[in-house]
């Protein structure tokens, strides 16, 4: 296992010409033309990272108060204080040895040419199932993708570094994307133990993307990329009081991903403001032609979805509102959801409570059916294309398992991964009978259906309950959710802080027709002037007990 680098060389920030303050840089060449000694700059204090947006970040840059270095090193400086002491999260796998010298460069170019965009000199997380060709690792959790790295960088990678952005490392996860055992605990894998709930730090983070979410909310970053094939984007950003943007399968490429399925895979954003995803999401949104699902969502350049965001933007908006018991909500969850209605109302939404969602349940055997397909195909597919892993094959990783049970066994099973590989050919009838069900009842037959029949906009519900008891034993429990209509779909969803149970986070969902990111972010940012219901994390050793949180 590669080791970790040091976070303490974040202390010692390199000054150049570029990070001076105007005066002192005025100061530097006045001395420079009279042949005089410049003064020595004085050390100048990290900036303010907590709960700091990316407009908030941007103009410490362009007023000079800061540098994009000195941002990294502020970063880096708070991963070390709370994600590796303190409360110690374990959020974050490793940094990238190339930060500092990514953002040296970056405000060179600041300097010389301005700004490319929202994201330039921003440090951003990644999920470690995302590649990258540098110092990084990528492994999705797992000891057995050590040994190798990709080729080159995921085309969401390529996206970012394109915008400018500096890539500050990579975010633990639920190991292999939450897709290993039915027993798994969320937040846990084999290379970065478990990440831990900064609401409560005896509560679960939820995962997939457990370390992206938990970094945003903890402001290790300001904004995260994960990934989700049903929930993992969603359900960690409403348990850790973030948003988190689930696109329309094929918006964003899914190319240097490590898969799960390529019916309901997508990366996304995550952020502590519905502007600062958007922000992201208009980075990570582009046709590529290495993915099938990208070239058929091609429709000329992606919008800016940071763009005409307004608190007035609920105004005549039909909304329905999902009640359904079987997502599994408790009384108290439900008070939340209370008050998210009463809060679109305010907002002068047109609000249709309850609708009825039809077909829910109906896919929950074909989901798994095609997920278990797909995974052994799409994985089998990623591991024969990187160079020098040991593990090439799904049955060689059921194996390297197995040899290190020890480390990867240490909780849970591979009952999943011996599942999968049982499967046949994506030509198989019972894998193209599934696939066509899931997409007909979630789809046209469901959310489609659901809208259409009271002229709705957009559906709410809550996200997921609160976050349950971190339990490696027993693994993870259940307090609600409502991710697996929108990600069975392909359909899009947006959730946003919505309130809490026992100071624990929950979240609202907007839910809407393939392709309407634009009108659900709207939407979402609204609701989200008006309900004001994120809550800084409090680190607390414990959660109280009782309620629906398990």
């Amino acid at each position: 296992m590669k080791t970790r680098p040091s976070f303490r060389g974040a202390r010692r920030r390199v000054f150049s010409l570029l990070s001076l303050s105007p005066l002192l840089a005025l100061a530097f060449l006045s001395a420079c033309a009279t042949g005089q000694k410049a003064p020595p700059p004085a050390p100048r204090a990290l900036p303010q990272v907590v709960e700091a947006s990316l407009a908030d970040l941007q103009a410490g840059m362009a007023e000079g108060r800061f540098t994009s270095e000195e941002l990294t090193a502020a970063y880096l400086k708070r991963i070390e204080d709370v994600d590796r002491s303190g409360p110690c999260l374990r959020a974050v796998l490793e940094v990238n040895p190339d930060a500092f010298s990514i953002a040296r460069g970056l405000d060179r170019e600041r300097f010389e040419k301005g700004p490319r965009g929202p994201l330039h000199g921003i440090p951003v997380l990644i999920k470690d199932n995302i590649d990258t060709a540098d110092g990084m690792l990528t492994t999705a959790g797992s000891l057995a993708l050590t040994d190798s790295r990709p080729a080159r960088d995921a085309f969401v990678v390529r996206r970012l570094r394109q915008a400018g952005a500096v890539l500050l490392g990579k975010t633990n996860l639920s190991e292999w994307a939450n897709f290993r055992s039915t027993r798994s605990t969320s937040g846990w894998s084999a290379r970065g133990g478990q990440t831990r709930n900064p609401y409560a730090l005896d509560r679960n983070p939820s995962g997939s993307s457990s370390g992206s979410a938990v970094a945003v909310a903890a402001s290790l970053c300001a904004v995260a990329v994960g990934t989700e094939t049903d929930g993992s984007i969603v359900s960690p950003a409403s348990a850790c009081g973030v948003v988190g943007i689930k696109p329309t399968v094929g918006l964003v490429s899914r190319s240097g991903v490590i898969p799960i399925a390529h019916s309901q895979d997508t990366a996304g954003p995550m952020a502590r403001t519905v502007a600062d995803a958007a922000a992201l999401l208009t980075v990570l949104a582009a046709p590529d032609p290495e993915d099938p699902a990208s070239r058929g969502s091609a429709g000329g350049a992606p919008p800016d979805y940071a763009a005409g965001l307004s608190a007035e933007a609920l105004k005549g908006v039909r909304i329905g509102v999902l009640r359904e018991k079987a997502f599994g909500f408790g009384p108290r969850s439900e008070a939340v959801l209370d008050a998210a209605v009463a809060a679109l109302r305010r907002s002068g939404a047109v609000v249709v409570d309850p609708v009825t969602l039809p077909n829910l349940g109906r896919t929950d055997e074909s989901e798994m059916e095609v997920l278990l397909y797909e995974f052994k195909a799409d994985l089998n597919g990623y591991l024969a294309s990187r160079p020098g892993s040991r593990v090439r094959t799904l049955a060689d990783l059921i194996a390297f398992n197995e040899a290190h049970a020890a480390q990867e066994f240490l909780f849970f099973g591979q009952e999943i991964f011996e599942e999968a590989e049982m499967k046949g050919p994506l030509t198989d009838r019972e894998y193209l009978a599934a696939r066509e069900k899931n997409r007909r009842l979630m789809g046209p037959e469901g959310i489609d259906a659901a809208l259409a029949k009271d002229g709705l906009e957009a559906l709410v519900a809550l996200t997921s309950g609160p976050a349950h008891l971190t339990d490696p034993v027993n693994g993870d429990s259940w307090s609600g959710s409502s991710s697996s209509p929108a990600a069975v779909a392909g359909y899009p969803a947006v959730t946003v802080p919505a309130g809490q149970v026992r100071g624990l986070p929950v979240g609202l969902s907007f839910m809407g027709a393939a392709g309407r990111e634009v009108d659900l972010i709207r939407c979402a940012f609204a609701f989200e002037q008006a309900a004001q219901a994120r809550r800084p994390p409090a680190y607390r050793p414990a959660a109280e007990t009782g309620g629906d949180a398990p």
